[in-house]
């Protein structure tokens, strides 16, 4: 499979954003593309206190473009993430919530995949304060969707911090785990290269991390650096901080050749410590 992951930034609206990821995602398809990606919350500025105003609810305007963007470029389509809304009534009362959702769309345009971030990003220090919990609610469902090209796993950005779930992912049978990230000036020299690296060792499979391109002037600025590692944590490639696109060419039946040359996951002490995976 080709992988391409598109590597942008923001418009001053979520019908702009849209666009400009449209003409991106029918670029990937005329070089070849089999599977697009695009960055965390690519259809809003990154802050908190937006995801409330940009927020559409499941089979909105924006989900019914992107799904129709994946059948007319016959790709899948993991669309970063959006702000969801989601609402319900309990006892008559009006109930309203807001994920940081990820969809994921075949070649027909069919939806099959949706995953809502598990983890919510808090940073409270000195320089700097940013809840995600201030306005989101947390996905509860680690996600892995079937394709042509084997099983692939689903997480977004601060999920990766957190090994358990892509060690779920793996035991689910995922091959390949995409990450869209918008990791800041301060996570991703640290972080973003050992994380993918990491979790990639870690299970034996492919990561792909697709992140926004660099606006400095942002009000959240983020490193960009879209990545692909192989199963032995080697970086296959890389952007760097600038507006691109990522291709990759990946085999997922190679998995089973990393393990067998180096079985890590076949010969972890089951006897000793699980992993209580109640999805």
């Amino acid at each position: 499979m080709k992988l391409a992951l598109i590597q942008m930034k923001g418009a001053s609206s979520t019908e702009e954003r849209v666009e400009q990821a449209l003409i991106k995602i029918e670029v990937a398809a005329r070089h070849g593309a089999d599977f697009v990606v695009l960055p965390e919350m690519f259809s809003c500025p990154y802050k908190a206190s937006n995801f409330p105003l940009y927020a559409q609810e499941d089979g909105g305007i924006s989900w019914k473009k992107l799904s129709a963007a994946a059948a007319r470029n016959h790709v899948y389509l993991a669309a970063g993430s959006m702000p969801e809304l989601e609402i319900s009534r309990d006892c008559c009362e009006h109930i309203e919530k807001i994920y940081n959702t990820s969809y994921v769309f075949d070649r027909n345009g069919k939806q099959i995949a949706k995953h809502r971030k598990m983890h919510l990003f808090n940073c409270d220090l000195p320089e700097a304060y940013f809840h995600e919990s201030d306005t989101l609610s947390a996905g509860n469902e680690a996600t892995v969707f079937d394709t042509e090209f084997g099983k692939i796993g689903l997480m977004i950005c601060f999920d990766i911090r957190f090994p358990e779930l892509s060690r779920i992912m793996a035991d689910m049978g995922a091959k390949l785990i995409i990450c869209p990230a918008a990791f800041n000036m301060t996570s991703g020299p640290q972080w973003w290269e050992l994380m993918f690296r990491t979790r990639a060792v870690d299970n034996q499979v492919f990561m792909a991390g697709c992140g926004p391109a660099r606006d400095e002037n942002a009000a959240y600025v983020a490193w960009g650096h879209s990545i692909v590692t192989d199963p032995f944590g080697k970086i296959l490639a890389q952007l760097d901080e600038k507006e691109g696109i990522l291709y990759q060419d990946l085999d997922l039946s190679q998995v089973e050749e990393f393990r067998q040359r180096n079985n890590i996951i076949g010969q972890r002490r089951k006897d000793l410590y699980t992993i209580d995976n109640h999805f």
